[in-house]
């Protein structure tokens, strides 16, 4: 992969030009580089480079086991391992709750609790830094000479033409260049100006919650468990992180109201880690320090198209989603998949992969899927956020059913490690 700043760079012709480097366009870019195709990757800001001894970041991500099997084939999760990634092999989903008909419970039907070691897995997932991601498929990226990083670069206009795309970029020093291409990924997040300039409307959906995000230090052993505890103000969620230096750490998800969120994000780091301690299950490690926080809206988006002539919207571009079960950057790397897949097909038989009717196999399956998944995490979001005595009562029922049900736990550990139902891969093994 060449790499140069966007100054450098004259106006210049390209089979294919993604917008956004993070972790959904550069396994694009990965995944297409041995088709031949001349690709640039536009990134606004170039990701601070990984050191064993920083502390994890806030932004993280629980990759799939089907998200693994994809950056395995592209040749990325190699470099993923030469950093580092924290498996868990244990997830479990319970209600929190002061309802007095559950106490009818007995404890064992009150919670759903999966384990990898059910279905013959020795993990369930990764719990992943986002940057580290990114790099990992940055750096499998310049294995190849067809794939040019053009960054820090931001996009300043797009003009769709029948035959061409041209985008005018412009980087932190305002020189400014054009390139021409077949075709425009817009993977470019949830703000997308790809989308915008391809006039490609978006239906939006606000939550009534929001979350906060919270980095902790922990006592005790490394946890090897992800889990969700429901309460009535919302999930409160812990994800484990990776040992540094010996320490343990972990991202605590706290969901709730904006009002409360609001007053959580104003406490300080000794305040928060009491407000923690009682709100939290007692399932959750002692805690030794909060290490950092960060709020965000939850908002539920979807494209009304994900292609148009000379443009394909991926990921978060296309498609945001609930948080609760942790399917975003999984949902994009599953967007990644197939348009990999669409593109490779249109290439074998020669199509213009810029042509409406190339593109159009692509956003046939991912609008349905994605819509599908959506359509579950509302049902998710509104049957929790009930606070009906009787719901309450049945829902965890419901669950501590599951629990009970080995062949229908087992379906949904697959589903959620992304095995079921099967996408297929990319066509070219990493060399």
């Amino acid at each position: 992969m060449q790499t140069s700043n966007s100054k450098d760079t004259p106006d210049v012709d390209y089979d294919l030009v993604i917008v956004g480097g993070g972790m959904v366009g550069s396994a694009i870019a990965c995944g297409l580089a041995h088709s031949g195709l001349k690709i640039a990757v536009l990134e606004q800001h170039q990701p601070m480079a990984f050191s064993a001894s920083q502390l994890p970041d806030l932004r993280v991500s629980a990759l799939s086991v089907a998200s693994e099997q994809f950056l395995t084939r592209i040749g990325a999760w190699k470099h993923i391992q030469a950093m580092r990634l924290c498996p868990y092999r244990r997830m479990s989903v319970w209600e929190q709750h002061r309802n007095p008909l559950l106490s009818l419970l007995p404890p064992q039907l009150q919670c759903t609790a999966f384990d990898s070691k059910d279905i013959g897995h020795s993990h369930l997932g990764h719990i992943i830094e986002n940057r580290i991601t990114q790099l990992a498929l940055l750096e499998r990226a310049a294995d190849f000479p067809n794939v040019t990083l053009i960054t820090p670069a931001t996009l300043q206009n797009l003009e769709l033409a029948p035959n061409k795309a041209k985008l005018q970029i412009v980087d932190h020093q305002g020189a400014s260049s054009t390139l021409s291409t077949k075709l425009v990924i817009g993977a470019d997040g949830a703000q997308s100006r790809v989308r915008t300039w391809a006039n490609i409307g978006l239906n939006s959906d606000q939550y009534g919650q929001q979350a906060l995000v919270i980095n902790v230090e922990y006592q005790g052993q490394q946890e090897d468990i992800t889990w969700q505890a429901f309460t009535p103000s919302g999930p409160r969620a812990f994800l484990p992180l990776m040992d540094v230096d010996g320490k343990h750490y972990a991202s605590l998800v706290w969901y709730d109201s904006p009002e409360t969120i609001q007053h959580l994000q104003g406490l300080d780091a000794a305040m928060l880690k009491e407000e923690i301690a009682r709100q939290f299950p007692a399932t959750l490690p002692p805690l030794v320090q909060v290490l950092g926080k960060g709020s965000f809206s939850l908002v539920k988006r979807h494209a009304q198209r994900y292609v148009s002539p000379r443009v394909a919207l991926v990921g978060d571009a296309a498609h945001t989603i609930n948080p609760l079960a942790g399917q975003g950057v999984n949902l994009g790397f599953q967007d990644a998949i197939r348009l990999i897949e669409t593109l490779e097909n249109a290439l074998r038989k020669g199509e213009d992969i810029g042509h409406l009717s190339a593109l159009r196999p692509y956003e046939k399956t991912r609008r349905r899927e994605n819509q599908f998944m959506m359509a579950v995490m509302d049902l998710f979001y509104h049957t929790f956020s009930n606070t009906s005595l009787p719901l309450q009562f049945l829902r965890n029922a419901g669950l501590g059913v599951a629990n009970q049900l080995p062949l229908g736990k087992r379906k949904v550990m697959r589903y959620a490690m992304g095995l079921e139902p099967a996408l297929p891969l990319p066509f070219h093994k990493p060399r």
